[in-house]
């Protein structure tokens, strides 16, 4: 039997991509011949997926609160997914920018109207109970979401707050780390002790992130719009796109945590402590941190107001939002 033209030139194409493979063509069509159809379950090893849900008690919304944080850092991944491919861009093309930065966007827009689960998709008595058997474990200690922060921004943009505006061009990525403002989050402001759960943290994960950092000291998103042509850096769409990214990451994102946080945590007259034993109401608000991945495409007056409008919002007597 003949093959046709396309046949043909898609036999030699195979021959070409396997010649220098050390097998011929034949020893790889015996491997697809042999080899089982591929099913949707294996595929993406669902069987595996769905083992991962190991609870800790009995409380059936555990396995919710478990499953709702795993498909949050499988988010986090898309994330940093599309920022490796902007970081590691050389074309400078505006509209590969652009559409890398408004993935992102979707993803975070994702994760932001799913946290309706975390707010109100859970019995709270069952949370504070089942809560205290994942002690000092914590949403803090996702090292995704740093990461995500670091290909963002330059580490001076990630400084704690009071020292934020001092020089630090002298000072080396592992100083400048030092000094992240997350770890205030974790450490007791009196003593100067960090809490276990920054020290398990620290120990896991920072060899990693201070690798990243040094790879991406000068090729951060944020860098990567700097060195744009004038005419691309000037591009509305992709600015609204970097400014939406940045409400998302540093305002809205934190938001939500804050709404969890002050249903589960801050009701019925007493603050109950976070697992991890962050101050959540010094260390979530967007307007205490201020936390801006692209400064220079705000003005002033905005850099100032920094999500001060939803923080009145949640603390405002008068909301009713999380106070169900």
């Amino acid at each position: 039997m003949k093959h046709d033209a396309k046949i043909e030139s898609q036999i030699n194409k195979l021959e070409e991509k396997y010649k220098n493979s050390g097998q011929d063509l034949s020893s790889y069509l015996d491997g697809l011949l042999y080899q089982r159809f591929l099913t949707y379950w294996d595929y993406i090893h669902l069987d595996t997926l769905l083992s991962l849900q190991v609870p800790r008690t009995h409380f059936p919304d555990e396995e919710i609160f478990i499953m709702y944080h795993q498909i949050t850092e499988l988010y986090f991944k898309l994330i940093l997914h599309e920022q490796k491919q902007i970081v590691e861009d050389k074309s400078q093309d505006v509209v590969f920018f652009t559409e890398k930065v408004r993935r992102i966007n979707n993803y975070f827009k994702a994760l932001i109207s799913s946290f309706g689960i975390m707010i109100k998709g859970m019995e709270r008595e069952q949370f504070l109970r089942y809560r205290m058997a994942l002690l000092p474990a914590s949403g803090f200690q996702s090292a995704q979401y740093r990461m995500i922060e670091i290909y963002a921004t330059p580490l001076e943009n990630l400084l704690h707050r009071s020292i934020r505006k001092n020089d630090h061009s002298d000072e080396s990525i592992e100083e400048l780390y030092e000094n992240i403002y997350w770890k205030r989050g974790a450490t007791d402001l009196a003593t100067g002790e960090k809490t276990l759960t920054l020290k398990q943290f620290e120990i896991r994960y920072t060899p990693r992130l201070l690798r990243i950092a040094n790879q991406v000291k000068d090729s951060t998103i944020y860098h990567k719009y700097l060195q744009l042509p004038e005419t691309s850096k000037n591009n509305e769409e992709l600015i609204q796109a970097l400014k939406e990214l940045d409400l998302n990451a540093n305002v809205n994102w934190p938001l939500m945590h804050m709404g969890s946080a002050y249903r589960y945590l801050g009701k019925e007259g007493k603050e109950v402590d976070a697992t991890g034993g962050t101050n959540w109401k010094e260390y979530l608000p967007p307007s205490f941190q201020k936390i801006i991945f692209f400064p220079t495409l705000y003005s002033d007056y905005e850099l100032d107001t920094w999500g001060k409008q939803w923080v009145d919002h949640i603390f405002n007597p008068a909301s009713k939002e999380y106070k169900e």
